[in-house]
């Protein structure tokens, strides 16, 4: 008996068993299998489309149809010129240049260095007998025996061993920090100068010894960098007494880590007058401006910091206002003062009135006026019209930047609602006035910074202290 027969009880006359049965499917149709015939289909009607467009091409009217195409093109480049012209109209200015100044122009020679009688000072002599601290005198003579001991530590491990150095080797070392082009060797003058300035518990030197860095040498060191002292922004050349402009100098590293060792030794002796340190500020301040010293920004904070607190509470402020007035003389009022108001980064409020000193100062040379009068200034900014065709909005975002803070980085006017309340009012103005489809030069810089700032001088309300402009 076959399966697919019918049963013995099932009927002839069933319509349902004498119906005819339908093929059976040797093969179940997928969704690739459609899709392969989709693509199949479509590459037959591009062909057939590109058959009759090139056909088309080929016809009468093809080159009048090419003719039209060519005067489309013509006519599209002409209205992109037009309007780079007009762009240029209402921009006539190029691009304003990112900051930076060139601080070092041509390096000096250095000058000659004088080694000799220093290999039979005392404290060689004394040590020339001991055997255990695992060294002979005699070695590496001809390669230079003292620069030997100095940059292999063995000269920082004697002066440690016996607690006392001479002077003449003292001078010697801060020689070779200055004008050594051996890395290793200034590196190694560094770390025995970081010790000799290192004091302890009870604020008394860890080493004897009588000489210190004075302000003329190292004035000269960086001069003999050459550290354009009169205007960093301008470059000068004496030739025969220079050498190539190669940028920032080798030994500019080892000058700043000296510097601030020397200020943190005010307690125990002032090396620099307040007229000096004041001179090594600016130098200080105005090195945040070479591009080519941006790898060295925790060295020169560190040196800028060590320098704002060497000064006394008695001194401090009318220094702090020599040191900006002199930044300020020399910087343009362009990205240069605004890098260097960012760049006084401290929290404490000697850098707080820093940074409010430099911005008032620039403000004040900007405006022309012969006193820092904050109310003048305020009223000078806030009249500047954002609606006017003749805003210079970059300078109004370099005005900003400064009022900013001016008002905010120290506790000045933390009591003087009225002043504080007038440069919200115009902040807003500035982000409401500006429309988003303003493309003037810095308009939309001008919006989004007013916003920013706003947001910020919401929060800095005249009774709340301590609280900075970042």
């Amino acid at each position: 008996m076959v399966i697919d027969d019918p049963l013995d009880f099932e009927g002839e006359n069933d319509p349902l068993l004498s119906a005819p049965r339908p093929a059976k499917r040797k093969k179940v149709i997928g969704l690739d299998d459609l899709l392969v015939d989709f693509f199949e289909s479509g590459k037959d009607e591009l062909k057939a489309s590109g058959s009759k467009s090139k056909r088309g091409l080929k016809g009468y009217n093809s080159d009048d149809e090419d003719k039209k195409i060519r005067e489309k093109e013509i006519n599209f480049c002409k209205f992109v010129e037009e309007c780079e012209e007009q762009a240029k109209a209402m921009d006539p200015g190029d691009d304003v240049p990112q900051w930076g100044l060139q601080v070092f122009g041509c390096q000096k020679l250095p000058p000659i260095l004088n080694d000799s009688g220093i290999e039979n000072c005392q404290l060689l002599q004394s040590f020339s007998g001991e055997e255990h601290l695992g060294f002979d005198p005699e070695m590496e003579q001809g390669e230079g025996f003292l620069e030997g001991m100095l940059r292999d530590g063995w000269l920082l491990k004697l002066v440690l061993l016996y607690g006392s150095v001479e002077d003449s080797i003292v001078s010697w070392t801060l020689t070779k920090l200055l004008y050594s082009t051996n890395k290793k060797l200034q590196n190694s003058a560094s770390e025995f100068w970081d010790s000799l300035l290192s004091l302890n518990e009870d604020d008394k030197q860890l080493i004897k010894f009588g000489y210190f860095p004075s302000y003329s040498i190292l004035k000269d060191a960086v001069l003999n960098y050459g550290y354009l002292h009169d205007a960093p922004f301008t470059k000068t050349c004496i030739s025969g007494s220079a050498v190539a402009d190669d940028g920032p100098p080798q030994n500019i590293i080892a000058w700043l880590r000296v510097v601030s060792a020397c200020c943190k030794i005010r307690k125990m002796h002032s090396v620099f007058s307040p007229s000096e340190a004041e001179d090594l500020l600016v130098i200080v301040i105005s090195l945040f401006l070479d591009r080519h010293l941006e790898g060295l920004l925790l060295i020169l904070g560190d040196c800028l910091n060590s320098l704002v607190l060497y000064f006394n509470s008695s001194e401090w402020e009318s220094s702090c206002l020599v040191v900006a007035e002199s930044i300020a003389k020399r910087v343009p009022l362009d990205l240069n003062c605004l890098r260097i108001v960012d760049c006084i980064t401290g929290t404490n409020e000697r850098s707080k009135f820093l940074r409010s000193q430099l911005a008032l100062q620039f403000l004040k040379i900007s405006f022309g006026l012969k006193v820092a009068n904050v109310e003048k200034i305020l009223k000078s900014v806030t009249s500047i019209n954002v609606k006017e065709k003749e805003c210079n909005f970059f300078r109004l975002y370099v005005y900003l930047v400064l009022m900013d803070n001016l008002l905010f980085s120290s506790d000045a006017f933390r009591n003087k609602p009225a002043i504080i309340e007038a440069w919200r009012n115009y902040l807003r103005n500035c982000s409401t006035q500006i429309g988003c489809t303003d493309w003037r030069f810095y308009a939309s810089k001008v919006r989004n910074k007013a916003s920013y700032l706003l947001q910020g001088a919401i929060l800095k309300r005249p009774a709340v202290s301590g609280i900075s402009a970042r």
